[in-house]
């Protein structure tokens, strides 16, 4: 494409990040589960090992060069990052309904929209802006829903871990971008797992157990499920800018709320319905968004 006026829609980078989350989404439920069953720690020690050993396979037989500078500190950045902030959240996700989980981490692409602007020299525009006003409008409807349940001090413990661990999400989002510059998907996705596998395994003298045999399938699944959506997520941060696709972490929410009732027979409250189509509305509204021809350019 000309590097003249022109430009590019970004409705193939987001779709793929759409799929992206959605493949996500599937891996909670599984992780759910296996946190469940297993304990949220051991959940993920064997996850990102079983993810690190899948990604090796594929960085090694495609002989992919070993990573210096800054694409390295920013993989050891993000990595130890993400270790604290999947500890945090799936720790919380054991102890509340998906719906209200998810709902409770999109606190995370709003501040990254800004995050995005201080960090990363992003210019928001208005369309952004609305998007994310409104994607929080509809997590506030859920909110205001999801109080009106009684749901304990487990619940309440949870809801204050998984707050903060959007926190870190949201660094994370723009971390991923920057990241995208300067990695391929593979690689993305083959040294978050190695990395947060080599944080886990600090604790493993303490808290770590072999899981049974029934929990095995699960966690292979598990891992498969986020070396996919790491990869995809990659692809679509390295062609367009965070806050274009920082919203599509909204239909997180309809997946969780799928995914909860259908597996751990958690009810979708009217509120809830209310708040996701309105995310919805305000994925359609971001999609619209133009990305500029020297992004789509520096596509890898």
């Amino acid at each position: 494409m000309a590097a003249g006026g022109q430009q590019r829609g970004i409705a193939i980078p987001f779709g793929v990040a759409l799929l992206g989350i959605g493949v996500f989404s599937t891996m909670d439920a599984v992780m759910k589960g296996l946190a469940l069953s297993i304990g949220a720690y051991n959940a993920l020690l064997w996850r990102t090992a079983a993810g690190a050993l899948l990604g090796g396979t594929v960085f090694l037989v495609r002989r992919m060069a070993w990573p210096r500078g800054t694409a390295l500190r920013m993989h050891l950045v993000r990595g130890s990052m993400s270790s604290v902030m999947a500890v945090l959240f799936f720790w919380g996700l054991a102890r509340v309904p998906m719906a209200q989980a998810i709902a409770l981490a999109f606190i995370a692409p709003l501040v990254a929209l800004y995050l995005a602007a201080l960090w990363l020299g992003e210019k928001i525009r208005r369309r952004a802006i609305l998007a994310s006003l409104l994607g929080f409008a509809g997590v506030a409807v859920i909110l205001f829903g999801q109080a009106r349940a009684e749901l304990g001090r487990d619940a309440l413990e949870g809801s204050i871990a998984i707050l903060c661990s959007a926190a870190l999400y949201a660094g994370n989002i723009i971390l991923m971008r920057a990241q995208a510059r300067v990695a391929g998907p593979v690689e993305v996705a083959f040294f978050m797992s190695a990395i947060m596998s080599a944080c886990f395994l600090v604790a493993a003298p303490v808290f770590a157990a072999v899981p049974p045999r029934a929990a095995w399938p699960a966690i292979l699944a598990a891992a498969a499920l986020a070396f996919a959506s790491l990869m995809l997520l990659a692809w679509a941060y390295a062609r367009a800018e965070a806050q274009h696709l920082a919203p599509t972490e909204y239909s997180g929410f309809v997946w969780a709320a799928f995914y909860g009732w259908l597996v751990f027979s958690e009810p979708v409250r009217p509120f809830t319905l209310a708040g996701a189509a309105m995310i919805v509305v305000a994925c359609l509204i971001a999609a619209r968004t133009r990305l500029p021809a020297e992004h789509a350019e520096g596509a890898i």
